[in-house]
Parts: C-alpha cells; sequence; structure tokens
C-alpha cells in the first residue's frame, strides 16, 4: 500500500470513528455510516473491522447497531485528565446542587445535538429523572441543549434545526423548529433557557451557556426539578445561581486555553457576571 493510499485509509477509518461517537447512546446501522461516508459497503464493514479489533468501537448482537467500545473509553478518560470540561465543572456543579437541593447537570454539544456528561444529585426528597448521563436530545430540547442552542448565530441555528427537523417531528411534537425559533429569541431576551416540562411533564429546568474563550458554546450547566419547585419567580433565582457558575467556569477555560474573542449570536461577545454575592435562597 502506498504512503498517501495508507493516509486515506487511516483518514477513513477516523473519520467512521467520529460518526459513531456523534450517535452516542442512539448507536447507529451499517447502512447509515455507509450513507454518511459515501464510501462502499465492503469498505466502510472493512473499516469498521480495524475499529472493532481495536476495541474502539463495538456492534450491539440485539440491533446491530455501531456504538463506541470500551478503549474509546478508556482514551476519554486519559485525556479528560488534561482536557476536560467536566473536571473544570464538577466543583459548580457540586455548589449548584447544595445550595438548590435540585439535581444539576452539565451538557455539550454534540454535532445537532446536546450529550449529558454528567448529573449531580441534589437532597431534595422528590425529584426527576428525565435526564441521565448519556442522554442525548436534539439541540434546543432541554434548558441547557437550548442555552447552546440560542447561543449560536442565527444562521447555524437555521442549519441545526433543519438538520433535526424529522427527529423532531418524530420524538418531540411540541417543540418543532418554529417553536425552537421563538424559544431561542427567548432565550436570547431573558438570558436563560427554561423548559417547561416539554420533554417530560413535570420536568422543568433552568440552563446558561457557558463560553469557551472564542465566544462560542463549551457546554452549558442546568438545573431541574419537579415543576411545583420551578415557577415563577424561583426560575430567575436559580438562574442567578447558574450565571456565576458558568462565569467560574469560563474563567478556568481561559486560563487553560487563552482568551480569544468572537460575535456571539446577537452580534457581540456575551460574559457571564462574575461571582456576587448571594442574598437569596430557592
Amino acid at each position: 500500500m502506498s504512503t498517501a493510499a495508507g493516509a486515506q485509509s487511516v483518514d477513513r477509518t477516523l473519520s467512521l470513528l467520529a460518526m459513531v461517537g456523534r450517535h452516542a447512546e442512539r448507536g447507529v446501522p451499517l447502512s447509515g455510516l455507509v450513507s454518511q461516508s459515501g464510501l462502499s459497503k465492503p469498505t466502510v464493514r472493512r473499516l469498521l473491522l480495524a475499529l472493532m479489533r481495536a476495541g474502539l468501537i463495538e456492534q450491539n448482537e440485539l440491533d446491530r447497531r455501531y456504538y463506541l467500545g470500551e478503549e474509546a473509553y478508556v482514551l476519554g478518560s486519559l485525556a479528560s485528565r488534561r482536557f476536560s470540561l467536566l473536571q473544570l465543572s464538577l466543583d459548580s456543579l457540586h455548589r449548584l446542587s447544595q445550595t438548590t437541593e435540585d439535581t444539576s447537570f452539565l451538557s455539550v454539544r454534540r454535532g445537532t445535538f446536546a450529550l449529558c456528561l454528567y448529573r449531580e444529585e441534589g437532597t431534595f426528597p422528590v425529584r426527576t429523572h428525565a435526564l441521565q448521563v448519556g442522554f442525548e436530545h436534539p439541540l434546543g430540547v432541554g434548558a441547557g441543549s437550548l442555552a447552546m442552542l440560542a447561543a449560536l448565530p442565527d444562521a447555524e441555528v437555521d442549519t441545526i434545526l433543519a438538520a433535526n427537523a424529522d427527529l423532531l417531528a418524530e420524538k418531540h411534537p411540541l417543540l418543532l423548529p418554529e417553536k425552537l425559533r421563538r424559544d431561542v429569541a427567548q432565550t436570547r431576551a431573558r438570558g436563560f433557557a427554561l423548559n417547561p416540562g416539554l420533554v417530560v411533564a413535570n420536568s422543568w429546568a433552568v440552563g446558561r451557556v457557558i463560553r469557551a474563550p472564542d465566544g462560542r458554546p463549551a457546554g452549558a450547566l442546568s438545573i431541574a426539578a419537579i415543576d411545583s419547585r420551578l415557577q415563577k419567580p424561583r426560575q430567575a433565582v436559580v438562574a442567578d445561581y447558574l450565571a456565576p457558575e458558568a462565569a467560574i467556569i469560563e474563567q478556568k477555560l481561559e486560563a487553560m486555553f487563552g482568551t480569544k474573542t468572537a460575535p456571539a449570536a446577537n452580534g457581540s461577545r456575551k460574559k457571564s457576571p462574575l461571582p456576587a454575592s448571594r442574598k437569596s435562597r430557592p
């Protein structure tokens, strides 16, 4: 095999690994990978077998879909020790759940989806279990997911909603693209995202975006609770707890990667307010 052909094979293999990773908990069938990659079915199968031998992906025997494998988890865990939004966010998540007594979450963007990376339980005896670690939702579905979508430029929002339109219609009929566009506008005007039980009826949530040093969304913090605990005016109170913690994480990211500014969704770089004293209790 020539050097050029070998490099092309490596590129294709890594591209397939990334495609499988983007589907996370849902998995992806062979036909989906063939369609997305533009490669022939025999080529995709051959490259997938190489990834399976390395433990980077695995095939479920029941649904025949491909998922990330154990070795991918190990490599991700090792990498997280150096570059991990989760590690930078753990203290904030702990403080949020202690202060509010509700469950806090860290989510990140994965293509046109939001992925829940971490869940910190609160002490309030009645909890919502609508969102678990590893769950994915189309961007805009859920408070943290909506916070990230609203932080993107309008053109990118439109592209994402168009890509997810069929899935939204099938799985989230209360959150079709036009509804999410209105939610994006409300989130920008309000300063935080609100999910008033539109994913699971009795599970409400408030979310705020975490921005990377370049101004784009690095992730989102959110607080979820049963509906009776997130009515007005507590929504704004909880959002006020999220804001300084998002700012703390952004400062850590800037210290790690340096400061670069970029336009936010409305054309200006937005910064979360710096930590301040908290006089009100939830």
